[in-house]
Parts: structure tokens; C-alpha cells; sequence
């Protein structure tokens, strides 16, 4: 399983481009491909181009992509919980990017989580 994550805003452009390749022979061989997306303004983009190639017929492939923006009922929600705008948005955002940062070593999680904070003071949910 390929896992993708990114986080767009001020503009900014995501893009996945992956080859998955099956040899012949390479028998009952299995691949998912997923790509998350989360933008957090109407600027900001994120593309995906999957590339396969299947030479075994028994190979089961696949790949899926979601994008989706910040909520405003989330933001509400947490604001109304004494939170600013750019804490909540964070929070989502550390939580979107969490089941990538629980894998990794301890202060390079934490670091992550302190560049999300930092790039989302001022940002527009």
C-alpha cells in the first residue's frame, strides 16, 4: 500500500505522479495506491497521476484519491471551544496528517507538528 498525503494553501500545488509496475510472473501480486488531499483555500490545488503497468493477469490493482477542504463546521465547532481560527485549522490539519506522523520517530512528529503550527498562524480556513 502507497499512501499519499498533502496539504495545500496560499496558492500552493500538490501533485502525486507513482508507477506501479507487476512483472510477469510476480503471481496474486496486490497494490493500493491512495491519494488525500486537504486544501485550505479556493487558490490552492492538488493533482494525482497514477501510472501501471500490469504484465500478470492475476495481479489485483488500485488506486483512489479524495481531496477535501477544511470545514467551516469544523472551524465553528472548535472556535466555539475557545480556540482561534489558525489553532482549529491546525488541529484539522494535524489530525488529517496523523496517521503519518504516528510512524514516525518521536521528534520528527513533533517537529512536523510544529511546522503545521507555525504555518497556520494567519491562514484562512
Amino acid at each position: 500500500m502507497i499512501t499519499s498525503k498533502s496539504v495545500s494553501k496560499g496558492g500552493g500545488r500538490t501533485g502525486y505522479r507513482g508507477l506501479i509496475r507487476v512483472e510477469p510472473g510476480a503471481h496474486h501480486a496486490k497494490s493500493i495506491v491512495r491519494c488525500d488531499a486537504l486544501i485550505l483555500d479556493e487558490q490552492s490545488r492538488s493533482d494525482t497521476y497514477p501510472y501501471v503497468e500490469v504484465e500478470e493477469q492475476s495481479a489485483h490493482l488500485g488506486h483512489e484519491a479524495t481531496v477535501s477542504r477544511v470545514g467551516e463546521d469544523q472551524l465553528f465547532y472548535l472556535m466555539s471551544r475557545g480556540l482561534s481560527e489558525a489553532e482549529a485549522t491546525a488541529m484539522v490539519v494535524n489530525g488529517f496528517i496523523e496517521p503519518i506522523t504516528r510512524e514516525l520517530p518521536m521528534e520528527y512528529a513533533v517537529e512536523l507538528n510544529r511546522l503545521v503550527e507555525l504555518q497556520m498562524e494567519g491562514a484562512i480556513g
